[in-house]
């Protein structure tokens, strides 16, 4: 897993956004994810999560201030288990 620099969270905290090693370091085809402590502000748009407990939020790495998903930790983890599975290989 390669660190993306650390930036600033709409409440002020630092985030650290990662993506795959498996990136080809050009930035291109990458996605980044990064773990929110305290995602109750509206900026983040994922205020109606916000009692759900720390959210996962995933980005383009291409467009890093552009638009996050955020994800509960078992949403992502479903997704995750998914991806280990192979339950998507047919769409890359």
């Amino acid at each position: 897993m390669n660190h993306a620099k650390d930036t600033d969270s709409p409440q002020g905290l630092q985030t650290t956004w990662r993506k795959s090693s498996f990136s080809n370091g050009t930035g291109g085809n990458c996605v980044e994810v990064a773990l929110l402590h305290d995602c109750a502000d509206e900026a983040y748009g994922s205020d109606h999560k916000a009692d759900l407990g720390p959210l996962i939020a995933v980005r383009d790495s291409k467009n890093p201030d552009g638009p996050q998903l955020h994800f509960t930790r078992s949403e992502f983890a479903a997704f995750r288990l998914g991806i280990v599975a192979g339950e998507f290989d047919d769409l890359g």
